[in-house]
């Protein structure tokens, strides 16, 4: 492994681990229920056992791709160096958000409390800011037209049917190349 790679791939668990995601779906939900499960039917604690695990794998799939793709990490301080748009990145350009918002909606399930549901919603909201504020810009800036290409094709949350996967257009000065 190359020493970028390695970089790479330690400061995107040591941010997964440490930082953002596990605050905001894990230390934010603990701090607001200590883990206190009100009474839930079956099929409700099912459900957010579901819920639960799509959004873990999200999380991991994601920040897999920001470290062995993307040269970079979640952190927005040491983002990644070239556009992440595969696996779940072809279908939502959000989707480490998305997955950080399904362990917390999950959890609102799995321990039937409301007041998850709410973290949710203030959560999305935070994100959303951020989102549209400071990493799209941020994003138009360093990758420019090929972010724009993914931008009018990629929705910013929820897939939808309307508009098909993201595929990157061949590079003609590549295929001069080789």
């Amino acid at each position: 492994m190359t020493r970028s790679l390695v970089r790479s791939v330690s400061g995107s668990l040591g941010f997964v681990l440490f930082g953002g995601p596990t605050i905001v779906a894990g230390l934010v939900p603990w701090l607001l229920t200590r883990w206190h499960a009100d009474h839930q039917p079956l099929v409700l604690r099912l459900l957010g056992g579901v819920v639960l695990t799509i959004g873990g794998l999200l999380v991991i799939e994601t920040t897999a791709r920001f470290a062995l793709q993307g040269r970079g990490t979640p952190a927005p301080w040491a983002a990644p160096e070239r556009l992440v748009a595969r696996g779940s990145y072809r279908f939502t350009r959000n989707p480490m958000y998305v997955g950080v918002l399904a362990l917390i909606v999950g959890q609102a399930f799995l321990l039937g409390r409301g007041i998850l549901f709410a973290w949710a919603a203030v959560a999305w909201l935070i994100f959303h800011l951020f989102v549209v504020l400071h990493e799209e810009p941020g994003l138009r800036r360093q990758f420019g037209a090929e972010y724009e290409g993914y931008l009018r094709t990629v929705p910013r949350w929820l897939p939808t049917t309307t508009r098909g996967p993201f595929r990157r257009r061949p590079d003609p000065q590549a295929r001069r190349s080789q």
